[in-house]
């Protein structure tokens, strides 16, 4: 599998018709560059799209993926138009969960 170290939101919206050329131009203008091991998230401007940019040290994968119903959880536009995500809170986007808390351990203590 491809290897991810890293793994950045961009906040700003991308239109889904962009490809893998537009994309990658997206993430050196938002981040400076585009870093291998690293993964760049974008959505549409309806929040139902995302895509994954992921510089594997040799070329540049692109997927996509689609709710059906209701909308990706998203960050603020703010922080320079990107954000920093852990592998636990890009799990929980990649499947429509609420992923801003997906870090937090919440312990039980009543029943």
């Amino acid at each position: 599998m491809i290897r991810v170290e890293a793994v950045w939101l961009a906040t700003m919206p991308i239109d889904m018709r962009a490809g893998t050329d537009k994309a990658l131009a997206r993430v050196v203008a938002v981040f400076g560059s585009a870093k291998p091991h690293h993964a760049y998230v974008f959505t549409n401007r309806r929040i139902n799209r995302i895509k994954v940019l992921v510089h594997d040290g040799f070329g540049v994968w692109l997927c996509a993926r689609r709710l059906y119903r209701g909308r990706f959880v998203w960050a603020d536009e703010d922080g320079g138009g990107r954000k920093a995500l852990t592998r636990a809170q890009f799990e929980a986007l990649v499947i429509g969960l609420p992923w801003l808390y997906a870090d937090e351990q919440r312990e039980i203590a009543l029943v």
